[in-house]
């Protein structure tokens, strides 16, 4: 197992590589994960690192237990001209882009509130597992920050247009059962089973065609947009041993 550490004050987030498996824990607790800007750069890092590397699979973006991440830090934010707090937010898409852009299936697996740009970093990601202690938000409207194109439109994706007018005109905050009943949530399981389910359902994705898994996460995508492409409907590496594999009644082999 390899163990990177990035460490900023009061905090760090560690990126384990094992078994194609890449598990990206924030561990600020103290401030219920709230991400500075330096935190945001290296989770970026963090995201480049992943798409380097071929041998990876599967990502999970998760906090310490009881923990994902409250968005960014506020209390930065108070010490900050305009124009270095713009710069911040721009320093959070760049990083939630990139983890949304990542060709591999990326998991969130929350504990605690995802928030602000933590919710936003949650909706970036391709599954969500949430526990009893998820609350999911982004009360940006007693802040006077103005949401920016990419954010709004992860929001409209999954929750639609007047929702999401709902839940920042309101400050709402969603327990984990109303974030689970909106689609939110792809999973809902007990904090003590978030590992062991995560990880089953990581097995679970491992065992899948990797050129599958790239095409679904490629053309949901582009679902969203008006444009007509010219597509192959079989891997070149991975259709032939499937096909085999289900022919002669056993598990495929993928790369």
């Amino acid at each position: 197992m390899k163990v990177a550490i990035s460490r900023v004050p009061d905090g760090k987030i560690t990126l384990q590589l094992t078994s194609k498996v890449a598990l990206v824990t924030i561990n600020r607790p103290a401030a219920r994960n709230a991400m500075t800007r330096n935190m945001w750069k290296s989770l970026g890092d963090i995201a480049d690192e992943i798409g380097a590397n071929p041998k990876i699979k599967v990502a999970v973006l998760r906090g310490v237990p009881g923990e994902f991440t409250a968005g960014s830090d506020i209390k930065e934010f108070a010490g900050m001209s305009l124009d270095e707090a713009d710069e911040a937010f721009h320093v959070m898409e760049r990083t939630i882009a990139k983890f949304e852009q990542l060709p591999i299936p990326v998991i969130a697996a929350i504990d605690g509130p995802a928030m602000g740009a933590g919710f936003i970093l949650s909706l970036a990601c391709d599954l969500r597992i949430g526990t009893p202690k998820a609350r999911l938000g982004i009360p940006v409207g007693k802040l006077g920050i103005k949401l920016g194109p990419s954010f709004v439109r992860r929001m409209v994706r999954l929750m639609g247009p007047s929702f999401t007018k709902e839940l920042v005109m309101t400050n709402r905050i969603l327990n984990a059962s109303e974030a689970s009943s909106l689609g939110l949530l792809t999973r809902f399981v007990a904090s003590d089973d978030l590992d062991r389910l995560t990880f089953e359902l990581i097995e679970t994705i491992m065992n899948q065609s990797r050129g599958s898994l790239r095409a679904v996460k490629e053309l949901v995508r582009r679902s969203y947009e008006d444009e007509d492409i010219r597509w192959s409907y079989v891997d070149p590496d991975d259709f032939t041993e499937g096909c085999l594999a289900f022919a002669q009644k056993r598990k495929p082999r993928f790369r």
